[in-house]
C-alpha cells in the first residue's frame, strides 16, 4: 500500500488526467460519430463519400500513428495547442470512426418503412434522422456504444508518450523514485479498473432503462 500512499497525488494527477481524456474525447467521439453516421446514410452522394472516406481512415490507421500525425503535425501549419487538447482530437476523432459504424448498424436496423412513412408525411430527411430513426437506433446501439468508449478509456494511456499527464505515464516516475515496478502497475491498473467499471455501469443502466429486451 506504500506505493500508493507515498505518491497519492501522483496517481491522482494521473488518474484525473486520464479521466478528463476519456470524458471529453467520448463527448467528441459521439458528436463525430452522430455527424458520420448521419452523412453515410444521408442522400446527397458527397456527404455519404466524405462519411466514407473519414471512417475507412480512421479505421485503419493505427492509433499511435495518428497521434504523430496531430501532436506533431498539426503545430507544423500553424496550428498550436496544448498536447491535452491535440490528444483529445486524437483520440475523439479515431473512436469517432467505431460510434458512427455503431450508430449505422442501429440505423439499418430500423424498418424501412418507417424512414418512407415519414417521408410521406412531409418530414424532411433530417427531421426523419432525428425524430424517427435515431431514436428507435440508440436503443440497440447501447452496448457497442458502451464497449468502445471503454476502449477509449484504455487507448487514452498513449498519450502519456506526447508529454500528457495521464495514469499510465505515473509509472515513469515512480520507477525513477524506486519503487516496486509490479505495485506500481498494480495501482495503475486499478484506476483504469475504476474508469472502466463506471463507463460500463453507466451504460448498463441506459440499457436497462432504454435496450432492447433480449
Amino acid at each position: 500500500m506504500n506505493v500508493l500512499t507515498d505518491n497519492f497525488s501522483t496517481y491522482g494527477d494521473g488518474f484525473l488526467g486520464t479521466l478528463e481524456l476519456t470524458v471529453y474525447a467520448s463527448l467528441l467521439a459521439l458528436a463525430l460519430g452522430f455527424v458520420m453516421a448521419s452523412f453515410r446514410v444521408a442522400p446527397v452522394g458527397s456527404l455519404r463519400v466524405f462519411g466514407t472516406v473519414w471512417v475507412t481512415v480512421l479505421r485503419n490507421t493505427p492509433l499511435t500513428l495518428l497521434f504523430f500525425a496531430v501532436l506533431l503535425g498539426l503545430p507544423r501549419f500553424g496550428l498550436v495547442l496544448p498536447f491535452k487538447v491535440f490528444a483529445v482530437l486524437a483520440l475523439g476523432c479515431y473512436t469517432s470512426a467505431f460510434i458512427c459504424e455503431a450508430l449505422r448498424a442501429g440505423i439499418n436496423t430500423v424498418p424501412t418503412g418507417q424512414g418512407e412513412a415519414a417521408r410521406s408525411l412531409g418530414m424532411t430527411f433530417g427531421q426523419t434522422l432525428s425524430l424517427v430513426v435515431l431514436p428507435q437506433a440508440f436503443r440497440s446501439v447501447i452496448p457497442p456504444v458502451g464497449s468502445t468508449l471503454i476502449a477509449l478509456a484504455k487507448n487514452s494511456a498513449i498519450a502519456g508518450a506526447f508529454s500528457v499527464t495521464e495514469l499510465l505515464g505515473t509509472y515513469k516516475t515512480l520507477n525513477e523514485l524506486g519503487y516496486d515496478i509490479v505495485w506500481t502497475f498494480v495501482w495503475i491498473a486499478v484506476g483504469y479498473l475504476v474508469i472502466t467499471l463506471a463507463i460500463s455501469a453507466l451504460f448498463h443502466l441506459l440499457e436497462r432503462t432504454w435496450g432492447i429486451p433480449r
